[in-house]
């Protein structure tokens, strides 16, 4: 698949479960996390973005995060990748779930992005 998910959260736990929770409606969309820091204190970082990145299969990402700080390290690490990466300011939970479903039936990425519209954080 051309398309993956990239998932980034201040807390490791939180990540992993909604990257487990997609996965469910998406069993062949590449998924990968990126949360919490090394030592399992709640934090994003630049670094793990990156990884989580290059270790997705797919070129084009679309990128969901949970709060305003994990934004800024997303933005930093697209301004430094290769890949195509879509950012999303939305639900972070819901537009991840809907994005990989969507993703699942191969809908085209303007499509998903219309949908995901009405999630969009105020």
């Amino acid at each position: 698949m051309n398309n993956g998910v990239v998932i980034v959260s201040h807390v490791k736990e939180i990540g992993e479960g909604v990257s487990r929770l997609i996965k469910e409606v998406a069993k062949d969309v590449p998924i990968t996390v990126a949360a919490g820091l090394d030592q399992g204190e709640i934090g994003t970082s630049f670094d793990k973005i990156m990884e989580a990145f290059e270790q997705n299969s797919a070129q084009t990402l679309l990128a969901f995060y949970d709060l305003g700080s994990a934004k800024m390290n997303l933005e930093l690490a697209i301004d430094m990748t290769e890949k195509d990466v879509r950012l999303f300011d939305t639900a972070l939970v819901e537009s991840a779930y809907t994005a990989a479903a969507l993703l699942q039936v191969e809908t085209p990425i303007a499509a998903i992005e219309e949908q995901l519209t009405p999630l969009k954080v105020k």
